[in-house]
């Protein structure tokens, strides 16, 4: 939460790994349940269409944004309001944990997706000047 009392999601130099306990074997576009789009497959779609365009803040707005359908008067007010309280970032997110994503965050928090499978992950998995977070978990550890 920065002095405002507003939350965040953004990293920064960050790459956020594949849960460990995922159970595909490469990045995996998520599909449409009931014939609507999910936030998932929304996620995907800006995400692949608009590398290291947006922040996970962007990211996630916008997604609640459009789910909402607001207009672009209420877009500002709804924004603050929306980090105002916290959100779960992309640690939580159905990519990294079920689809098979990594997600990179840049120096400036943009961010780009990586299937699990790519040479591109496994650079940043390697890279020792970017920091690495896994993604939760889907199902609890056993003991």
């Amino acid at each position: 939460m920065n002095k405002d009392g507003i939350h965040t999601t953004n990293y920064f130099n960050t790459f956020i790994e594949v849960a460990e306990d995922t159970q595909v074997s490469s990045g995996t576009k998520p599909l449409a349940k009931g014939g609507k789009q999910t936030v998932a497959m929304r996620q995907y779609e800006l995400l692949v269409n608009n590398p290291y365009q947006f922040t996970s803040d962007d990211i996630f707005f916008l997604v609640f944004a459009e789910k909402n359908h607001l207009t672009q008067e209420a877009l500002a007010a709804a924004r603050k309001d929306f980090f105002s309280k916290g959100q779960p970032c992309f640690r939580a997110s159905p990519l990294t944990k079920i689809y098979g994503f990594g997600v990179h965050a840049d120096n400036e928090g943009k961010v780009a997706l990586w299937g699990m499978e790519t040479e591109k992950y496994q650079q940043l998995a390697n890279d020792p000047t970017i920091q690495k977070v896994k993604a939760m978990r889907t199902s609890k550890k056993s003991k």
